[in-house]
């Protein structure tokens, strides 16, 4: 899933689902050893790898997923899209994504892939994006490292003019740590997140790049807190972007309203509920 603050959270959540229950990924289960789970969150500004996709304005998510006793999971993850983050057709983003937890002594082993889709978008803006994360618990600490790599794809390319043409294809790679620790005694989650992408530095299909300056860090730390199927957060999103090195990207990365660069740092809100 695409790691806004909100598909951060759905991401590590859906991870420990195929295990166990979390407080922000209520769960029901169906006859058989199957256990679905589902969000609906609004977030405040929906940021993907420290990059706004949608203008730096509000988005609503939903989430499902069915996890298996075996440790297979399969699921899928929606938002609204404008700015940067526009494919045309809906601009909604869908991300289907199936994997497999395999328990490793103290830890989890996931394993599993992400396809990206726009419906009524271009063709050539779907891409998959395999992953592996590894995560572990130590007492209140929560602790995970991923590795998410694309293999070349045309979404993944340099633009091409040319009418009907196969355009580039280009790979992404990201690595990422999440941790988070719940307070003793309270409802709340410390959180943060550090991740680093390296990619294709150009435009590619429809001026958008989920690697805008080829290579830059995110990072996040904020708190959740839980109380009922309800679960706010607020965090401190930002990136090592400079206006400088996204000069070239502009318009299409900054904010439409104030022109102000959609990579900069955001305090970003949310509420989360499960179902």
């Amino acid at each position: 899933m695409r790691t806004s603050i909100c598909s951060l959270m759905a991401a590590t959540l859906c991870f420990g689902a195929a295990i166990t229950a979390t407080p922000a990924f209520a769960q029901g289960t169906i006859p058989g050893p199957i256990v679905v789970s589902g969000t609906g969150t609004i977030v405040s500004d929906y940021r993907f790898r420290g990059v706004s996709q949608t203008d730096e304005e509000m988005a609503v998510e939903v989430g499902i997923m069915a996890a298996h006793e075996s440790g297979a999971y399969t699921g899928l993850w929606a938002s609204n899209l404008s700015g940067w983050g526009t494919f045309r057709g809906a601009n909604v983003e869908l991300d289907l994504y199936a994997g497999y937890v395999l328990p490793l002594g103290a830890a989890n082993l996931d394993v599993g892939a992400t396809w990206y889709m726009y419906p009524g978008g271009a063709d050539n803006t779907d891409f998959i994006e395999p992953y592996v994360r590894l995560s572990s618990t130590l007492g209140p600490v929560q602790g995970l490292v991923g590795v998410a790599y694309a293999p070349e794809q045309e979404a993944l390319g340099n633009f091409s003019a040319t009418p009907y043409s196969d355009g580039e294809k280009g790979d992404n790679l990201y690595i990422w740590t999440d941790v988070n620790s719940g307070v003793p005694n309270t409802p709340v989650t410390l959180k943060g997140h550090v991740g680093y992408s390296n990619g294709n530095p150009g435009l590619g299909p429809n001026g958008t790049s989920i690697a805008p300056t080829g290579e830059y860090f995110d990072w996040l730390v904020g708190a959740d807190y839980v109380t009922g199927p309800l679960t706010f957060g607020v965090a401190y999103v930002d990136t090592d972007i400079s206006r400088a090195e996204s000069a070239y990207l502009l318009p299409n990365f900054a904010n439409s309203e104030d022109g102000s660069s959609i990579a900069d740092a955001q305090i970003v809100f949310s509420v989360t509920a499960g179902f």
